[in-house]
């Protein structure tokens, strides 16, 4: 993802015009289909993973998801590799990334009334990956920022990373992107052809627009926190569905019946989850007893669930029960060994036990499903610990992006480790006059941290027309994102001409 944004400006010269596969309309195509398919194809696993991982208690129910995925997608108006996953997660949600990658929240399978329902969800997702409205939202950023991105290449080849973040940041920026009307006009419409094409009753879709206003009028706060961030929903569109329904023949499978069968399992499980969402509140604000007794509750009503026994693990280690916490997180990962929270959480458990090295290969299983500064940082923590200085700058390089408390620390402990031997990277200098001739020295310091005892050298032409070097020092201190200005002791010069500096030492000042 690194060079995404330089490959997607070369695509437009590549691309241009195109026609639309779902609306039939022509369209300049910024995007080629290789990076939607290349995007979507890297990005599913960490999305699912950012959102609360597979859903993996109760199988049956996955497997029926993507059997209506996939009845959906084989009318669909575009050959994609589709893939259809559950998510594990309360919040009511669904969303689709470019290429054909598909999830829909535990949480909003507990709120549907029929198959026909499902399919309406499934099949609107479906549209947004075949009528390339990912994309279409990539494109838009282009065009917006186009100019600025074309200079920035043809000068420097700057990594125009805030284009395309990569890694989780990618994932939960394409997991949460918001589409325009159009585009949810768009959706609705052709996901009800779809409907119809599969033997569905459009009308579910109707209904299930009238379930999403009323939903979004009480001002649930987990609903307004997922599926209507990036589908919000109207009376508009209500009515739009209904419009469109109305030429559909009368008729069609609304499977009721076959939904609460397949569903049955997860609606049973519903309080379990409340007492879990609930747990989890209560060990935020630092209650572990009570997070504690909410994870047995859940895990009597429902013990394939792997949460619960992670939600255990996590009040366990805030008590300081180290050796308990590792024991449950032991059997979370007995139930569900793909969710990279329960590798961290044990690694950071077995951290604290001293167990280095079994911590480092748990901090390594969580970061090859989702990179974590958590688990980053504790790595370049250990690494260094060993004394691999180069291994430890990689870790700290990778979780510094982060502005979590983990990030901060990586960014800190990453300009501790590379300020020394190379201050130029992080501190700026720039030359001027006074009003006597005399040449000054701005020192800027734009990073997070206090930076002290700064020398810079000055290369200048004397008055005899030699080269001379001089060494300066500054021995304050500069706070973050601040300056000073600094009488270098040289003139009086009629101009710059010939004059450099550099930044040559400087020392991380350490927090009291």
């Amino acid at each position: 993802m690194k060079n995404l944004g330089l490959a997607l400006l070369l695509s437009m010269l590549l691309t241009g015009c195109a026609v639309n596969p779902v609306t039939g309309k022509s369209e300049l195509r910024l995007v080629p289909e290789s990076t939607e398919l290349n995007l979507g194809a890297e990005q599913y696993a960490p999305s699912r993973q950012s959102q609360g991982g597979d859903y993996t208690a109760r199988p049956e129910v996955t497997a029926y998801v993507r059997g209506i995925g996939n009845r959906l997608a084989a009318v669909s108006d575009r050959g994609l590799p589709y893939e259809f996953s559950v998510i594990n997660d309360s919040t009511p949600n669904a969303w689709a990334l470019p290429g054909g990658k598909i999830a829909i929240n535990r949480g909003l399978l507990t709120e549907l009334g029929s198959e026909a329902e499902l399919a309406a969800v499934l099949g609107h997702e479906i549209v947004h990956a075949a009528a390339r409205h990912g994309a279409q939202g990539m494109e838009r950023g282009i065009l917006l920022q186009g100019a600025v991105m074309a200079a920035g290449v043809a000068a420097s080849g700057t990594d125009y990373a805030d284009l395309a973040a990569g890694g989780a940041g990618l994932a939960a920026g394409l997991v949460g992107q918001k589409y325009g009307r159009d585009a949810e006009r768009e959706s609705d419409y052709y996901g009800m052809q779809y409907m119809s094409r599969a033997g569905y009753d459009p009308r579910a879709a109707v209904q299930l627009q009238q379930t999403f206003v009323r939903l979004s009028e009480g001002k649930q706060s987990d609903w307004l926190s997922g599926l209507f961030s990036s589908h919000p929903p109207s009376q508009e569109r209500v009515e739009a569905n209904r419009q469109t329904a109305q030429a559909f023949p009368p008729g069609g499978d609304l499977g009721v019946e076959r939904y609460q069968q397949q569903i049955a399992p997860l609606i049973a499980a519903k309080p379990a989850y409340t007492a879990y969402d609930e747990g989890r509140k209560a060990l935020a604000k630092g209650d572990a007893k009570k997070a504690l007794t909410l994870a047995d509750q859940a895990i009597a009503a429902e013990p394939k669930e792997a949460l619960f026994y992670g939600l255990r693990g996590d009040a366990l280690q805030k008590q300081g029960d180290y050796r308990s916490s590792v024991a449950e997180y032991d059997r979370a990962l007995a139930r569900n060994a793909d969710y990279f929270l329960f590798y961290q959480q044990r690694g950071l458990a077995l951290q604290q036990l001293g167990e280095g090295t079994r911590a480092a290969a748990d901090f390594e299983q969580g970061v090859k499903r989702l990179p974590t500064a958590t688990a980053l940082n504790a790595l370049g923590e250990q690494s260094l610990a060993q004394g691999n200085r180069s291994k430890a700058m990689q870790y700290f390089a990778a979780a510094a992006g982060s502005k979590s408390p983990a990030g901060e620390a990586a960014s800190r402990s990453m300009l501790r480790l590379d300020l020394p031997e190379n201050p130029q990277k992080y501190l700026k200098i720039v030359l001027g006059l006074d009003e006597r001739g005399y040449l000054l020295a701005r020192l800027s310091n734009p990073t997070p941290e206090a930076i002290g005892d700064i020398g810079f050298a000055v290369r200048f032409i004397d008055g005899r027309g030699k080269q001379q070097t001089l060494r300066r020092s500054w021995n304050g201190t500069l706070a973050p994102a601040t300056s000073t200005v600094v009488q270098v002791g040289i003139g009086p010069l009629t101009d710059l001409k010939g004059v450099q500096a550099g930044i040559v030492a400087a020392r991380l000042v350490e927090r009291r």
